[in-house]
C-alpha cells in the first residue's frame, strides 16, 4: 500500500511539474523585500530540537519578517516550539491527499500568507514538502545542495559539514545572511541552482 501511495504521488508531482512556470530572480535585492518566510521543518524529533537552536539566527538575519514554522504531517511541534516570534503550521490530516501531497485547500490557505521565502531544512526527500515548494514558483525556495534540486529549489546551499545537522542548518543561514548583505545583484533563472 505505501508502494502505491508513493507511486501515486510521484506521478501527480510529475504533472504538476509540467503545469509549473519557473520566474526570474534577482539576488540578494528579491531577499531584502522578504517579508513572509516559510521553514519547512524535517519529521524527526532530534531534527526539530537542533533547529530549534539555530532559529534564533534567522531571525537576526531577515529582522522583521515574519517566520512560519510548517511542520511534517504528523508531526507535533508545539512542544519544541513554544510561540515566540514564529506562527506554527500543521498541516491535519484532512489537509492532506491520499498519496501525502498537500490538498488544493491547504496550498491556499499557505498561499494566503504570500511567501517570499521558502527555507526547507530537510536533509532527505518529502513528498509533502516538493507539493508546497511547487505552488510558489515566485518565491525564492531555498534548500540544501544535493537533496531535491531545480525545479523544487531555485537556490542550494552546500555546506561542508556532512554529518553534522545543527553545523549543516547553521551554515545554510550564514549563507543566507551573506547573500542578503551582498551588494552585487546576481540575475539568475527561478528554476536554476
Amino acid at each position: 500500500m505505501v508502494g502505491i501511495r508513493k507511486l501515486t504521488a510521484r506521478f501527480k508531482l510529475q504533472l504538476a511539474l509540467k503545469k509549473y512556470k519557473p520566474a526570474e530572480i534577482a539576488l540578494p535585492n528579491d531577499m531584502l523585500n522578504t517579508r513572509n518566510i516559510l521553514v519547512c521543518l524535517p519529521p524527526g524529533q532530534r531534527e526539530l530540537t537542533v533547529i530549534k537552536q539555530v532559529l534564533p539566527n534567522l531571525s537576526e538575519v531577515f529582522g522583521d519578517a515574519e517566520i512560519y514554522l510548517m511542520a511534517s504531517p504528523g508531526s507535533s511541534v508545539h512542544g519544541i516550539f513554544p510561540h515566540k516570534g514564529f506562527r506554527i503550521l500543521t498541516p491535519s490530516k484532512d489537509q492532506l491527499t491520499w498519496s501525502g501531497l498537500a490538498r488544493r485547500s491547504y496550498l491556499g490557505l499557505l498561499q494566503q500568507n504570500r511567501f517570499d521565502l521558502i527555507l526547507d531544512l530537510n536533509l532527505d526527500t518529502n513528498n509533502f514538502v516538493k507539493s508546497v515548494l511547487l505552488s510558489y514558483p515566485r518565491a525564492i525556495r531555498v534548500g540544501s545542495a544535493g537533496i531535491l534540486g531545480a525545479p523544487y529549489y531555485n537556490f542550494e546551499i552546500k555546506s561542508r559539514y556532512l554529518r553534522d545537522e545543527k553545523s549543516i542548518y547553521k551554515s545554510i543561514i550564514e549563507m543566507l545572511g551573506t547573500l542578503k548583505a551582498a551588494q552585487l545583484p546576481i540575475k539568475t533563472d527561478r528554476n536554476a541552482n
